[in-house]
Order: C-alpha cells, then structure tokens, then sequence
C-alpha cells in the first residue's frame, strides 16, 4: 500500500496518473493491466512480454471487448475494476495474469490502487477547472484594457507562468483622461490562481473608478491602498502609475512598491527612471509621491511587472541593468520595443508571470483626438 501512494500520483498530468497505475501493477501482481477510459480511449497499458496471451500479445488480450473470452482464449485470469470517485466515472481496470487466479489480498491490491488513481486524477481534473477558471478570467481582463487617447501609441503583452498557464495577479490598464491625457498602469497581486486573479480583478475596478475622479497618480495609489485595507482578505498588491500629459510634454509617476520603469530613446538606448517608491497597495500605510518627467514623442516608456527581470538567485540590481542595457533597433515601433524586451529578457521561459505595457506618443495622431 505505501509502494502504491508514492509510485501513484506523483503527476498532476491525468496520463500519467494512469500509466503509474498501470506500471505499479505489472511490477507486482499483474502480467499486463490496461486503464480503458469511459469513450473507448486508453489512458495506461503495461505489460511483461510473453507472460499473458498465446503468441505474448499482452495488447491484443486486452484490446478484445470480451473479457471473459479473452481469458479463455490464452489461459489467463482476468479482473476488472471500476474507475469511478466522486461520482465520477472515469472507466476501467483490467488486470490479468496467466499462470493463476488473483488471491483475495491481491485483489484488494487492486481495487486500493484503482481508487488512489482515481483519487488523484479527480483532483488533477478540479486542479485543471480552476487554472481555465482563472486563466480565462485573467486573459478577459488583460486583453481589453481600456482605450488610450489616440495621441499614445500603445502595445502591451502578458505570459502567464509556465506550461500549463498557471495565472497570477499580473495586470495592466489605459484610462482616458480629460484634455488629452492618459493613465498607464501595471500591478502585480501577490500569488497565483484564481484567488489572485479576483484580487486583480478588484483592484482593477477600484482603479477605473478611482482614476475618474481625474486625482493626482500619488493620490490615486492613496484611495487604492484605503479602501484596499479595508477588505481583511484582499492580497497586497504592487502597482505603478503613469499619467502621461502630451500637451505639456511630460509624465508623472508614482510607485507602490513596484520596480521602475524603463524609458528607450529614439537612438535604442535604454535607462531606468528614479521614480520614489512607497509601501504596496492593500497596506494602509499610505505615502506616495509623484513625479514629473519629460515624455516626448522619441522616448517610449516602459511598464512590467517583476517576471521580466527577476531571475532565482540573482540580485534584483543586476537584473535591472541588464533591462536597462537592452538595445532597441533605430526606428522601431512600440510592439517591436516590447517584443524585443521580452525575447532580450526570455521572458517566455521566466520564473513567474510576466505583464508589459509600452507607450509612446505619436508624431500625428489622428484628427479624432484633438478634442480629447
């Protein structure tokens, strides 16, 4: 019984649950054991070879519909066990061995093992259910941001954390100003899953309504971080502002505990701006300031969460340098500037989810937003 927990289950992947299930059984008591799931599809085959059917066709035994004959046909002793939980059914187990019948505690074996693979893939399946749960929610919100003036050009990307696009509280948003501007943001909940996402999710609307009011970028992370506080269960968040003023050519920042942005000349060259940070959204610490920087129309600005830069084991100023020592291509877009960054960086393979959003202010923006 424990030979079975530790070689059954070690998976979050149905498939392998299976085929452990089916491998843990030829390595004892069974010559071969197929998983036949609900369908007709196999999930697990495993088998000696030689030791069940005439010619040591262990998947030709037990490909045959007929159980009961197919014993029959190679002198071979044959069980089948149910593959069901929580009132689930996921199909069958069919065991089978040629010199002798199963004895009782063998059969036991049997059914014991059944049910803890049953077990785990229930819970791989629940597992898989929440990560589209949440995934979907997070790629709902992060692909409609909001509309920017038409004087800001914009591009923007989100990676989710690896192969099976286990989400996070990654997020970035646009919000239309009165007289032309625009509010950048980016934040980062702490965690992942779907908690998180939610928690993403809440402060993105906290944000948008707070953003109307038309506050200062320090003023707006103030009202984020009270009302934040006063929810026991919200998850503390970083976030990063930026209202961008193109009549008045500048941009002013504020910072709750989120890493600075980068700025990219029209000559490639890249450089972190000193922007001063406070204390992370959800707090009640309060403490921000904001600053004003020059934004014209050769610079793009760039926001991200800590997933681009951060690497295990490395200081977080190395990381940094190593962003800020990027190159752009002369003339590029503000797409090209983000994929760039992000294959510079390999944030494809990094280490937790990564969210990027770019701007820059365009040369001739169309007649439509002079109105603002």
């Amino acid at each position: 019984m424990e030979e079975a927990a530790e070689r059954i289950g070690t998976s979050s992947d149905e498939g392998t649950i299976w085929r452990e299930l089916t491998g843990f059984l030829v390595r004892g008591p069974c010559d071969a054991a197929v998983v036949e799931l609900t369908g007709g599809a196999r999930g697990g085959l495993s088998g000696r070879a030689g030791r069940v059917g005439a010619a040591g066709d262990t998947a030709g035994l037990l490909d045959r519909a007929d159980v009961a004959t197919a014993a029959a046909a190679a002198a071979a002793h044959v069980v089948s066990v149910p593959l069901a939980g929580r009132g689930e059914v996921y199909g069958r187990l069919l065991a089978a061995r040629a010199d002798c019948a199963f004895s009782a505690d063998e059969t036991a074996t049997l059914h014991f093992a059944a049910r803890l693979a049953c077990a785990h893939v229930g819970h791989a399946r629940r597992l898989a259910a929440t990560e589209k749960i949440a995934l979907d929610l997070q790629r709902a919100l992060i692909a409609e941001p909001g509309r920017p003036h038409p004087n800001l050009e914009v591009a923007s990307r989100y990676l989710p954390l690896g192969s099976r696009a286990l989400v996070g509280g990654d997020w970035f948003e646009t919000v239309r100003l009165h007289f032309g501007r625009t509010l950048l943001v980016v934040g980062d909940v702490m965690g992942h899953g779907l908690e998180a996402a939610v928690d993403m999710n809440a402060y993105r609307s906290i944000l948008r309504e707070v953003a109307s009011t038309d506050l200062a970028p320090h003023r707006v992370l103030r009202q984020l971080d009270a009302l934040s506080a006063a929810e026991d269960d919200r998850r503390p968040a970083t976030c990063l502002i930026v209202r961008v003023d193109p009549a008045r050519g500048t941009a002013a920042y504020a910072s709750a505990g989120h890493l600075p942005p980068a700025v990219f000349t029209a000559d490639g060259a890249g450089e972190l701006l000193d922007v001063p940070v406070g204390p992370p959204l959800g707090t009640g610490v309060g403490g921000y300031e904001t600053v004003a920087l020059p934004f014209t129309a050769d610079r793009t600005v760039l926001l991200y969460t800590d997933g681009l830069v951060e690497r295990r084991g490395e200081d977080i100023d190395t990381s940094l340098a190593r962003l800020a020592a990027l190159r752009m291509a002369a003339g590029c877009g503000v797409g090209d500037v983000v994929d760039a960054v992000c294959a510079g960086l390999d944030a494809q393979h990094a280490e937790d989810d990564v969210a990027v959003l770019a701007a820059r202010l365009r040369l001739r923006p169309p007649l439509e937003g002079a109105a603002g």
